[in-house]
C-alpha cells in the first residue's frame, strides 16, 4: 500500500538535491554525527568514523568545510551554524535506522 502525501515534499524543486549533495558521500553523515558532540582533531575523527581511509577522511572534511558545513580551527574540526542545522535531519536518519535496520549480511563457511 503507498502512501500518498496531499502535499509537495519540497518547497521548490533542488531543495533534496541540495541536502544529498552534503549528505550523499559515504562517511558524511557519520563524521558530521561525531562532531555533533564537539570539537574533534583529525585522529579523533578517525578512531570514531570507524574504518575510513585517512585519505577518504581527509577529501570529506575538505568537502565539507567548502561548503560551509564545518570550520578548521587549531587542528580541530568543528560545526558551523549551516551545519548545526543538520541535527535534526540526523536524528531522523538515526530514528529510520533504528526502525528499519539492516539486514544482517550471512557468514560464509
Amino acid at each position: 500500500m503507498a502512501i500518498v502525501l496531499s502535499e509537495n515534499i519540497e518547497s521548490s524543486t533542488g531543495c533534496i538535491a541540495s541536502a544529498m549533495n552534503v549528505l550523499g558521500q559515504k562517511w558524511t553523515a557519520l563524521i558530521l554525527r561525531d562532531l555533533f558532540d564537539g570539537p574533534k582533531r583529525f585522529c579523533e575523527l578517525e578512531r570514531s568514523v570507524g574504518s575510513i581511509n585517512p585519505r577518504t577522511l581527509t577529501q570529506r572534511l575538505i568537502t565539507l568545510e567548502e561548503q560551509h558545513i564545518i570550520t578548521s580551527i587549531d587542528n580541530h574540526y568543528a560545526l558551523t551554524k549551516k551545519g548545526s542545522d543538520l541535527l535534526p535531519i540526523l536524528r531522523q536518519m538515526a530514528t529510520w535506522g533504528e526502525k528499519y535496520p539492516a539486514p544482517k549480511k550471512p557468514h560464509l563457511a
